[in-house]
């Protein structure tokens, strides 16, 4: 099992990074373009809620399209949510979304737990693919999210 653990300080008030972080709708914002991401599901909510499904298709390399379909397991209002696959590529992803006001701003956690499938051809293929694809998804985000709320 995989962990991995990033923080990013935003100018904003937590009331905003809830607003923006618990929109669905807003991943895909976040998210680089070259893994095509694109919401299916119809009904997933303008907010996050504890039991929601989400449906995703993503093309997270060589760009093989791959259905991912992930629950929000836990919210507190403006403190966190955990999203988790109940379907995807992951035999195990667990991510957990912090959030806590501090002077100047919001500090944002990310808590990520994952394991891929097929034992230790599955830990030869994070190693060599997987682990920096997913430092680079959230390399991209903490740019996006610099840009969009810089102070």
């Amino acid at each position: 099992m995989q962990e991995l653990y990033f923080t990013q300080e935003l100018p904003i008030s937590l009331d905003e990074a809830w607003e923006f972080f618990s929109n669905p709708a807003n991943l895909k914002e976040i998210t680089p373009a070259k893994m095509g991401f694109v919401v299916t599901s119809s009904h997933h909510g303008e907010k996050m809620y504890a039991g929601q499904i989400i449906r995703y298709i993503v093309r997270p390399l060589f760009g093989i399209p791959l259905k991912w379909c992930t629950e929000i397991t836990h919210v507190a209002d403006r403190q966190y949510f955990v999203d988790e696959q109940r379907f995807g590529p992951y035999a195990f992803w667990h991510h957990q979304h912090r959030f806590t006001e501090v002077p100047g701003g919001v500090l944002m956690e990310d808590i990520l737990h994952y394991k891929l499938p097929f034992g230790f051809i599955g830990n030869i293929v994070d190693t060599l693919l997987v682990r920096n694809e997913v430092l680079g998804i959230f390399a991209y985000r903490k740019k996006v999210l610099d840009e969009r709320f810089k102070a």
